[in-house]
């Protein structure tokens, strides 16, 4: 089996202007306060403590970057749909993950998350949209999938794949578990390949 990939913290930014200087390739995530977002990255470079898990979900605009093998990066932008927040902290989300999207040369995959548990939200679906619009290839992790029975999964899969069959620049769907180390593998063999790292 391939080793775990080796990962360390970059920086935070809130601003183009702070951004890592380069031309690394970068796969961003992003999702919905709560979506399990740490817990996922945590788990694709075997580290615990790589990105924080908040308890307070909704309080960070910050953009955070991690070199992956020292090859490409992965980028961990802020939650969206968090709502015990105010619209002024919702619309600097909003813009910071906007400037990122918008303008960064170096992303070759977005990773979106969605619980699996619902059915994707209004938000959900216009960030893909969004994503089409851009032109941005992206993926579907599913996550908490252990929490759900396996029949829901195949349920909810066939649901993501009929939903978002239309959209040019969607790849697949990946049901995903922290529990389940098989489906880090299956995660990260997706993401390399699809941004061709």
């Amino acid at each position: 089996m391939r080793a775990i990939p080796q990962a360390e913290f970059v920086k935070s930014a809130t601003a183009p202007a702070h951004y890592p200087e380069g031309d690394l390739p970068e796969v961003a995530f992003v999702g919905r306060s709560n979506v399990g977002k740490s817990s996922l990255l945590n788990s694709l470079v075997g580290r615990k403590k790589l990105a924080h898990i908040s308890s307070t979900p909704g309080k960070t605009r910050h953009i955070n970057f991690y070199l992956i093998d020292r090859a490409y990066h992965f980028v961990d932008l802020p939650g969206y749909g968090y709502a015990k927040v105010s619209k002024t902290e919702r619309e600097a989300w909003r813009k910071s993950i906007e400037s990122y999207l918008t303008g960064r040369r170096q992303l070759r995959l977005v990773v979106s998350l969605i619980d699996i548990r619902h059915e994707p939200t209004r938000l959900d679906r216009d960030l893909i949209e969004w994503l089409d619009q851009l032109g941005l290839p992206f993926i579907i992790v599913l996550t908490k999938s252990d929490k759900v029975k396996s029949g829901e999964i195949v349920t909810r899969l066939k649901e993501v794949n009929e939903l978002f069959s239309s959209s040019p620049k969607f790849l697949e769907a990946i049901p995903f578990s922290i529990k389940d180390k098989d489906s880090r593998w299956t995660v990260l063999n997706a993401i390399e390949a699809r941004a061709n790292l």
